[in-house]
């Protein structure tokens, strides 16, 4: 019988997000797909240093050492064939890290395969990828490049989310960013005790959730909910994931102060948020992925797509240049009203 991974946590990602390609990238924008490819045939034996979500994908990975089974899978998606990712997959092999399993598509978008490999969350360092998984209903996230990355001397995976539009859905942000924070506060009190619907990141948590019902008390993951919300909207957010059937490890009512220095202090080996004034932020100090919705502008902090490699052939995407966008505020304090991620079907 084929092997199933439906009863794994399965990891996409793209080589972007796991290993630092800025050199080959360079080449090809600044000499052309010829002078890449030399490049990276010359430089095949070189091993790639590690990206943003390499330590989390490396932390995945040892849980199943510690499980001994495989209950987290990694799966490598990319546009590139399978010659020119040959750096990737020795790469791979020099770092240790047990991934078997990838996808190399010869120049087409690797998004269609990802329901088809039981994918639960995908990892990307192109927006155009991630607002694509995203409608296949996929939970994905846009990796930002991380100043500092994340510690790797630490025991445990440490996984952290915001929540509404990421863990939640939005409908709580909208009445916030229509109406204020008064608003908000009235709205939230008044449906404390009704769930709040789930966003795309809920199957994600539900995963790591199983992982950590195995291990039971000895879990070596460790999931964190760092919010803006604060009192009186905290009552609601707690309702919910009992409702699910979740249990966070830690949780964060911050009330607008900065979440970036919490997220340090707790060592996030991510952090998930869909307003990109946190991502940035939180990226400074450890590494950060944004949750876009479709239908939203591309962030203006995008990195550049680079070459896709076509047994030969390639195909270069420039990155689409993203109108200035307010920052968003938090639901604890702040002004109301700045413009945020909106799903098509409620524009």
């Amino acid at each position: 019988m084929p092997e199933t991974l439906e009863d794994k946590l399965v990891v996409g990602i793209t080589s972007r997000a796991l290993f630092d390609l800025t050199d080959a990238n360079a080449v090809f924008e600044q000499r052309g797909l010829s002078a890449y490819r030399e490049y990276q045939r010359e430089h095949e034996r070189d091993i790639l240093e590690p990206g943003t979500a390499y330590p989390l994908v490396k932390g995945l990975l040892g849980v199943n050492e510690l499980a001994g089974e495989a209950l987290v899978e990694v799966i490598i998606f990319s546009r590139n064939d399978a010659d020119s990712a040959m750096r990737v997959l020795r790469s791979i092999e020099a770092h240790g890290l047990p991934i078997t399993r990838g996808v190399y598509r010869g120049g087409r978008d690797p998004w269609p395969l990802l329901s088809a490999m039981s994918c639960d969350v995908f990892l990307s360092a192109e927006p155009s990828q991630v607002l694509k998984a995203r409608e296949q209903g996929v939970a994905s996230a846009f990796i930002l490049p991380a100043a500092r990355r994340a510690r790797e001397d630490l025991t445990e995976v440490r996984v952290a989310f915001d929540g509404d539009a990421v863990l939640f859905d939005d409908a709580a942000q909208l009445v916030y960013d229509r109406q204020g924070l008064d608003a908000f506060h009235e709205h939230e009190s008044t449906h404390a005790d009704e769930p709040m619907a789930p966003g795309p990141f809920r199957p994600f948590l539900e995963g790591l959730a199983r992982i950590q019902a195995h291990f039971g008390g000895s879990s070596p993951i460790r999931t964190a909910l760092v919010t803006a919300r604060a009192a009186p909207a905290h009552y609601r957010v707690v309702n919910t994931l009992r409702s699910w059937g979740v249990t966070v490890d830690e949780t964060y009512f911050l009330g607008g102060v900065d979440k970036a220095r919490v997220l340090e202090a707790f060592g996030a080996h991510i952090f998930f948020d869909d307003q990109l004034v946190h991502v940035e932020a939180a990226s400074a100090r450890v590494p950060a992925a944004q949750v876009l919705w479709p239908d939203e502008e591309l962030p203006a902090a995008e990195m550049p797509t680079g070459p896709v490699v076509v047994s030969g052939a390639a195909r270069a995407k420039g990155p689409k240049k993203a109108r200035s966008r307010k920052p968003a505020s938090p639901r604890g304090g702040a002004r109301p009203g700045a413009p945020r991620a909106r799903a098509r079907s409620e524009r």
